[in-house]
């Protein structure tokens, strides 16, 4: 029986000396595994810092306005013959759009003319016997009173003939008026009218709406605390305004700040703005939403990093800078303003240094990192109104 006692007390030994020999390469192994793993580069994406100028705009939402919109109306009333037009057709100034049936006011100029002719005969016979009466007056053979009164009938004659050049004149502005020309060079619309009805002058719908596309203008919005900003900007010179498809991925064309309104809007606490582009290919069109981006100053010689390099800790904002190694180090930084995707910087970093833009969140600082370069990507437009972040 003790012999049986000691062999199972051995066999007991045996099994906890393999365990304890097993459990340690195994903490063995996991403290190498941990140490390989804290070596291990961690993939980030990095950016140079960089000193150059940083354009300063303030971004808006606003809608395209015609230059001039105009709704050609009849001047005359009348029948409307022929429309020279195509719905959608540039026109120019001056050319023909329309016609109304001008008989009727060619007749009026022909009697106008044939007055003027007959007062004119009469006015010419009155000039003679007055001529004959004042040397009949000299002679002493009529009385004074006769030439008077024939002096008056040919004022009276004058002044039909000057009425009868003013009856011309009208029926020959009317004669004009019947031919519907436009007022202004751009674009038609839809046509109002058909050929065969009767217009008249009081009409309020008119034959057609032309819009000038060439230029154009864009109204904006932006804060009222921008005002004193952009007066100041506006006084030292021209400003540059850039319009910008609605989902802000295609530049439509750049223009000039004509105008700040003169009235600040008390339910939003936004100003209006007036810009002016040339539109030669027509890319703005009248009631199209666009993104406006006001240039108002350039920062010179920014020191300027990406803005997703800017991490924020309990001691305030700091960036991963990569050293010569490929370990990074946390240093504090001061932004001085962003702009879009680019952070100015104020202190902290200088041009050449490298920081990380991308997979900060499993940094560590010491950690090594394996660099690459950021993908490109098209330039787009901010989003975002220009932000100080002290």
């Amino acid at each position: 029986m003790r012999r049986w006692l000691m062999a199972a007390v051995g066999v007991v030994l045996v099994a906890a000396v393999i365990w304890f020999v097993r459990r340690s390469h195994r903490d063995q192994g996991g403290a190498a595994t941990a140490a390989q793993a804290q070596q291990r580069a961690v993939p980030v994406v990095t950016a140079q810092v960089q000193q150059r100028d940083v354009p300063i705009y303030l971004d808006g939402l606003g809608s395209v306005i015609a230059a001039k919109t105009v709704t050609v109306r009849a001047l005359v009333d009348g029948r409307l013959d022929a429309v020279l037009f195509r719905e959608g057709d540039f026109v120019h100034r001056g050319q023909v759009l329309a016609q109304i049936d001008p008989r009727p006011f060619q007749v009026q100029l022909e009697q106008a003319r044939g007055a003027q002719a007959r007062d004119e005969a009469q006015l010419r016979t009155a000039k003679i016997t007055l001529a004959r009466n004042q040397d009949l007056l000299r002679r002493k053979l009529i009385a004074p009173q006769d030439v008077d009164n024939q002096s008056a009938v040919v004022g009276q004659f004058e002044g039909a003939v000057r009425i009868d050049q003013a009856q011309i004149d009208s029926a020959r502005l009317n004669l004009d008026y019947a031919r519907i020309t436009s007022p202004i060079d751009g674009i038609t619309g839809v046509r109002l009218v058909d050929p065969g009805n009767l217009v008249h002058a009081s009409d309020a719908g008119g034959i057609v709406i032309i819009t000038q596309l060439n230029p154009i203008a864009v109204l904006f919005t932006l804060p009222q605390d921008n005002l004193p900003q952009v007066a100041q900007q506006m006084e030292l010179g021209k400003l540059s305004v850039e319009a910008w498809s609605r989902d802000g991925n295609t530049k439509l064309g750049t223009g000039e700040l004509l105008l700040i309104d003169n009235q600040i809007n008390q339910n939003t606490a936004t100003m209006r703005l007036k810009a002016m582009f040339e539109n030669p290919q027509r890319v703005l069109w009248p009631n199209q939403f666009v993104k406006a981006r006001l240039l108002v100053s350039t920062r010179k010689g920014a020191i300027v990093i990406p803005t997703t390099a800017v991490q924020r800790g309990p001691d305030g904002t700091f960036a991963y800078v990569v050293g010569s190694d490929d370990t990074v180090q946390a240093r504090n930084v001061e932004v001085d303003l962003t702009q879009g995707e680019i952070a100015s910087i104020a202190r902290g970093l200088s041009p050449g240094d490298v920081v990380v833009t991308d997979g900060a969140s499993a940094l560590r600082p010491g950690a090594k990192v394996a660099p690459r370069a950021p993908a490109q990507k098209p330039a787009q437009p901010s989003g975002r109104a220009l932000g100080a972040e002290r």
